[in-house]
């Protein structure tokens, strides 16, 4: 039934909490004029964005100015990419072309961008489109095998003179690993450039995992640009970019849509006034009661791997739990060892537990290439599950997903 089913996929979404569906409805209701109108009904639903423009910036220690709405995640990852790219079209080459004298200066040097296997698709797949088609260089830097991170020797060994962006996400979505972001800004930023190279790096991290889990302060972090996903963390399934400084365009960003001039031209289209509301009304909760959140989910999340570890003994191998490494407080990955226990299988066999192997957006029945890229080994990786907690997820809940589990696994076992 499907009041007996435990949801342990919180990584992949999240539900809305009441206090946003409220905020949706009563935006929808209340404030449905055009917020580019300059009469009372207009005024009303601007009024209501720029209320929770505020909303964002504080949860993540910004300012509002630096803040610009999205459809998604996706969105602002392909804009902030294809930002970086336009700007070292726009500057470097240019520069390049007047101290060389070389007319067709340009037309040979691409942007350079640094990243890992570790990144959500709206990262690296868009980097390899813009690989493919001659757009960009890009560079996977290696993960380390020891802490599950991309370490600051990985990203500086891979600088070059056309290095324009670094993009590496704050937390995994798979393993929970947080990534040192602060110490890849603060190494990228004491690299020296000379006049023929990028001036420069600019630093993104995708936050989407680490929004509603720990702390985020982007002036704390150094990044030039993060990326904030709604539904991640309680909140509707539109997001939002933050830029440092964009009003002095200290940080570039180029538009991809062109209409109105929405956004203040950064992102055409009428506002999604209902959407937004629910995102601001999300990010306030998360300012008010993170601590608590951390905590609640963090109990239960260690609770869940007693549990593993008493039920299951040795065949329990926790992917990505390095004690050099901090992880989110929700995220457990994990394999229950033996040849007839792939992760899909074990799920296809549970009744209760929903949850996933790995990213929701990749291959379910496949070793996941995040695992891999950590040095899990395939046999290991295959077998792998993603479970991850929510902030209300509780130890009754819990045991139901232990004996699950367990049942699941002897009937594969007794198959053979």
């Amino acid at each position: 039934m499907a009041d007996s089913k435990v949801y342990m996929d919180y990584n992949a979404t999240t539900p809305l909490e009441p206090e946003v569906i409220t905020s949706i409805s009563e935006a929808l209701t209340h404030a449905w004029g055009n917020p580019s109108s300059s009469h009372d009904t207009g005024r009303k639903a601007k009024a209501i964005i720029d209320g929770a423009r505020e909303h964002v910036a504080t949860m993540i220690g910004a300012k509002s100015s630096d803040i610009i709405f999205t459809s998604g995640g996706t969105e602002a990852d392909n804009m902030i990419i294809m930002s970086a790219v336009q700007h070292f079209n726009d500057t470097y080459c240019k520069q390049v072309k007047a101290h060389t004298g070389q007319g067709d200066a340009d037309s040979q040097m691409l942007p350079h961008i640094i990243t890992s296997h570790m990144e959500h698709p709206a990262v690296n797949v868009y980097l390899e489109h813009l690989k493919d088609t001659g757009q960009a260089e890009v560079t996977y830097a290696p993960l380390s095998p020891t802490t599950g991170r991309l370490e600051v020797e990985a990203v500086l060994s891979s600088i070059q003179p056309n290095t324009v962006l670094v993009t590496v996400m704050l937390a995994n979505n798979e393993t929970g690993i947080i990534q040192p972001v602060r110490k890849i800004c603060e190494a990228v930023r004491s690299v020296h450039r000379n006049e023929l190279e990028t001036q420069k790096i600019f630093v993104h991290t995708d936050a989407a995992q680490a929004i509603g889990k720990i702390k985020v302060d982007v002036l704390e972090l150094g990044v030039d640009y993060l990326t904030v996903v709604g539904h991640k963390f309680y909140g509707p399934r539109i997001g939002a970019m933050f830029a440092l400084d964009l009003d002095s365009n200290v940080t570039p960003v180029y538009p991809m849509f062109f209409g109105g001039g929405q956004e203040r031209n950064f992102r055409s289209g009428t506002e999604n006034t209902g959407m937004i509301a629910g995102l601001g009304k999300a990010c306030e909760i998360v300012y008010n009661g993170l601590q608590e959140f951390a905590n609640s989910m963090e109990e239960s999340r260690n609770y869940l791997e007693e549990k593993l570890l008493s039920t299951f003994g040795e065949r329990v191998h926790f992917n990505g739990k390095f004690s050099s490494s901090e992880r989110l407080p929700n995220t457990c990955n994990v394999s229950i060892l033996g040849e007839g226990c792939p992760g899909h299988k074990v799920l296809a066999r549970c009744q209760v537990l929903q949850a996933s192997v790995g990213a929701a957006c990749h291959v379910q029945n496949r070793p996941s290439a995040i695992l891999l890229a950590i040095g899990v080994q395939p046999h290991i990786a295959r077998n792998a599950l993603r479970l991850s907690l929510g902030r209300y997820t509780s130890k009754h809940e819990v045991d139901a997903v232990i004996e699950d589990l367990k049942n699941a696994v002897n009937a594969l076992d007794a198959e053979g």
